[in-house]
């Protein structure tokens, strides 16, 4: 008789597509220790994993909905109860279906407080053991260490001295953290570099086409090759050019791997999916946070002072900011291998 598969939750936060993303190669070294991943999440992170990994069972969760403008903390206050029901929610969807679904045997959550369960192994995914809020700062860490401190363990995606991460991931607190090291769904590849800017959008709405249009703007009329990759997901992939530009909705891993392997300098936002990417890529790469949100602005700030990257607000960019990478040695993982836990003792039942 065969043996039952080993089954295990992998739930990201819907956030853009940077929990998403990072999420694929934990996915993939699942199935190469044959188990069988179940996709938990919602919105364009549940469509985006759903087309990478077709195959996949997928459970539909709540969405926290979360939001912000020109003033983050008031503006999250009065999302906090509607967060919280979804929070109450995605916990009782996930112990009623892992109650009718024996041969689960562990749980993955990026960044979602509420998928655990007393019931299995449940692990929590995140680089932000500090939540950056300003005066508040000590508050809100205070807030997330309680809640990782419900999880079996934390697993930070970065090297042991918070390399890329900095105080974001930096603390003396006892609450069961394991750096497995740079996470990233990408391979890199030495590839004829034919792309002279690769600009990858992304982030949620509005800040998301605030970027897309800042800087299609500025670079109309630009006569070097550049591509952009606009993070639209939407029901097929799409590809049109203008001029000397080439313009995709969006890309799936292995197609935008290519662009970025391709490119020789990338322009992006400073969140730490695209960091961790770019890190694995050994790219040179300009970066444009996004304007109130402190864990942006703080990583972007971060790898300046470290030589790696330079950074510039959206409203103050502009195009001939890029001859500043010249003095920069961008992102490198020096040869540092991602460091997963042994799935079969983790999730031994």
């Amino acid at each position: 008789m065969n043996a039952i598969q080993k089954k295990i939750i992998i739930a990201p936060l819907n956030w853009g597509l940077g929990h998403a993303s990072r999420c694929v190669p934990i996915i993939n070294a699942l199935l190469k220790n044959n188990f069988t991943p179940i996709i938990a999440s919602d919105g364009v992170a549940l469509s985006f994993l759903k087309q990478e990994f077709p195959a996949l069972e997928s459970l539909e969760l709540p969405s926290y909905n979360i939001s912000y403008g020109k003033n983050l903390k008031i503006k999250l206050l009065f999302q906090v109860p509607r967060v919280f029901k979804a929070i109450k929610e995605e916990r009782k969807i996930i112990n009623n279906f892992l109650l009718k679904n024996k041969e689960i045997v562990g749980v993955i959550s990026d960044n979602r407080f509420g998928v655990r369960s007393n019931l299995v192994h449940s692990i929590y995914l995140t680089h932000q053991i500090n939540v950056l809020s300003g005066k508040t700062t000590f508050l809100t860490s205070y807030f997330h260490q309680k809640i990782i401190k419900k999880f079996d363990e934390c697993w930070v995606p970065d090297n042991d001295n918070s390399e890329f991460s900095g105080k974001l991931s930096s603390t003396k607190k006892d609450i069961n953290l394991k750096f497995i090291g740079v996470l990233s769904r990408f391979k890199k590849e030495e590839l004829a570099k034919n792309i002279d800017v690769l600009v990858i959008i992304s982030g949620p709405e509005p800040n998301r086409t605030f970027l897309e249009n800042k800087l299609i703007s500025e670079f109309k009329n630009d006569k070097r090759t550049i591509v952009f990759v606009l993070g639209k997901l939407e029901n097929q992939p799409k590809k049109w050019t203008s001029e000397n530009t080439t313009f995709y909705n969006y890309l799936l891993s292995n197609q935008l791997q290519d662009l970025i392997n391709s490119s020789k300098i990338v322009v992006c936002r400073s969140g730490y999916s695209s960091i961790m990417d770019l890190a694995i890529l050994d790219k040179k790469v300009f970066f444009i946070p996004t304007e109130n949100q402190p864990e942006q602005e703080y990583l972007a700030q971060f790898l300046e002072e470290k030589k790696y990257a330079p950074f510039s607000s959206l409203k103050d960019f502009c195009k001939e900011d890029l001859s500043k990478l010249e003095n920069y040695k961008g992102l490198d993982i020096k040869g540092k291998e991602v460091n997963l836990p042994l799935f079969s003792s983790l999730f031994a039942k």
